[in-house]
């Protein structure tokens, strides 16, 4: 099983909107519904706890820092299967980011397919706020229970108010 851990960044104003990254390289650049993701990346449990690699992730993918804020734990997804297996651990903060500052890191695959040639794509090739309505149909499906966690969340906290 792969382990990843990630940063859904949400914002309140003028409604509750979400940071996503539609997912770069050739595989994804004519998709949009479910071809988009909460940015976050792998890490190893044995060894690094997975907070600051969510930390770690949301920074490489977009190549800005979470902004400061309150990290709220919105639990872990479990997806996949066989060895495409994964558990994904995210947390949200509240915080703005303007996507437009995005300098996203890369990865290298062979391109075109049994072709020899390595080829440098971006990791997220854009990235956009979505209101909880679109970006479910954005996200990719693994994910979207992370939508709805924070929606239970941010509507526990505007019952306590």
């Amino acid at each position: 099983m792969k382990y990843s851990a990630g940063v859904l960044l949400f914002r309140r104003a003028p409604e509750v909107r979400v940071l996503l990254g539609h997912m770069g390289g050739p595989l994804w650049a004519r998709k949009d519904a479910g071809a988009w993701s909460i940015p976050k990346g792998e890490y190893e449990p044995e060894t690094e706890d997975s907070l600051p690699a969510a930390r770690r992730e949301f920074t490489e993918e977009l190549g800005l820092p979470v902004p400061d804020g309150d990290w709220v734990a919105l639990g872990e997804v479990r997806y996949g299967s066989g060895r495409g297996k994964k558990q994904v651990l995210v947390w949200a903060v509240e915080g703005d980011l303007d996507p437009e500052r995005m300098v996203p890191g890369t990865f290298e695959m062979e391109w075109p397919p049994r072709s020899g040639q390595l080829r440098e794509f971006p990791e997220i090739d854009r990235a956009e706020w979505f209101d909880l309505t679109t970006a479910h149909e954005k996200l990719a499906t693994g994910q979207r229970p992370f939508l709805q966690r924070l929606a239970d969340h941010l509507d526990g906290v505007r019952a306590e108010s």
